[in-house]
């Protein structure tokens, strides 16, 4: 791991093991402040606000959320604890709809349940922590999976182009699409990054710049109706985007503006990969018509980042937090298994 972001920790247990620990990306670039949640609705809030994001890292935070609140469950009956257990679990599911890796990771920690209901209740709140910790891990090893390959499909010197933020921050250690680029940083190739700014929330801008720049990566940020214009000029040889679910037929959801990137390059001929652990695979949704899209606040578009309201008051405004990029825009889906 580069030892630039090494110290930056996304989400992790606390020394006691009774609280998660995130690193709330909602402050960042201007502070790196760590929070303690302890309770269910602080990490449903955390999740909800954004204050941790990308789905892998969505995924631990859940399954270390749900075993720090079914270890304070006060009971030695399975049944009593299951059922509390199941009750925190469809509260938290419901924090954000559409990264896949939240429904998935809060899925495995019951079938662990379901798998030790013999033992003591105890124990098996040690089997949930062992899970959680699992989770983690295994998503370490795949994101540096997917850089290996991913970084086979690039050459030294390119030009690489991503929108949102896909890297360390979004995940356990690497990221997803920028694990090829601190793997070439690694190794010498000098990638030059262009990074989206993303609106309305500004990952880009606020969280993809910043890790890049720590970990010395070359990063220019643009706007993003500056995509088609870097483009044009031949600056961008690549684009590497993550994604938060993938449809059984490709198709694949990720941060709104996604699919427009996915337009562009088409038309100037440039490869458009999409990077991600089989995770955020879901078999069970069809293609991408069938993906629920997460609407938030309106407040995003019209307020935030701005010293004064930016619209008239009253204005229709429309607020999806992701969109679905169709198959046949998509040159390659890279995961840890491999490129498709």
């Amino acid at each position: 791991m580069i030892k630039e972001l090494a110290g930056l920790k996304t989400v992790c247990l606390n020394e006691t093991k009774d609280a998660v620990v995130i690193l709330d990306q909602t402050l960042l670039p201007e502070k790196e402040i760590y929070v303690s949640l302890f309770t269910e609705q602080d990490i449903w809030d955390a999740i909800f606000k954004l204050k941790v994001r990308g789905a892998p890292a969505i995924g631990i935070a859940a399954a270390y959320g749900i075993y720090i609140c079914s270890s304070k469950i006060k009971t030695s009956s399975f049944e009593q604890f299951y059922n509390e257990f199941c009750r925190i679990k469809v509260f938290l599911s419901g924090a954000r709809p559409t990264a896949v890796n939240l429904v998935a990771a809060l899925d495995r920690m019951e079938r662990r349940i379901l798998l030790n209901k013999e033992k003591s209740v105890p124990q098996i709140k040690q089997e949930l922590l062992k899970e959680a910790l699992a989770i983690r891990e295994e998503d370490a090893t795949a994101c540096r999976q997917i850089g290996e390959n991913g970084l086979a499909l690039l050459r030294p010197g390119m030009g690489v182009l991503t929108h949102c933020n896909a890297g360390h921050l979004a995940v356990s250690e690497y990221g997803t699409a920028l694990a090829p680029v601190y793997l070439g940083q690694e190794r010498g190739f000098g990638f030059k990054v262009f990074a989206d700014e993303t609106r309305p929330l500004l990952q880009g801008a606020r969280l993809t710049t910043y890790e890049l720049q720590r970990a010395g990566v070359d990063v220019t940020l643009i706007c993003d109706n500056m995509v088609s214009s870097v483009m044009q000029k031949g600056w961008v040889q690549a684009v590497l985007v993550g994604c938060d679910r993938i449809a059984a037929n490709g198709d694949v959801a990720n941060k709104i503006g996604t699919s427009g990137v996915a337009v562009l390059a088409r038309y100037y001929g440039i490869p458009f990969y999409v990077l991600g652990p089989t995770s955020t695979i879901d078999m069970q949704c069809p293609d991408g018509k069938s993906i629920v899209i997460e609407e938030r606040h309106p407040e995003e578009v019209t307020d935030m980042w701005y010293n004064r309201r930016m619209a008239p008051e009253k204005v229709k405004v429309y607020n999806p937090a992701f969109d679905v990029t169709p198959r046949e825009l998509i040159t390659a889906i890279i995961t840890e298994k491999g490129v498709w």
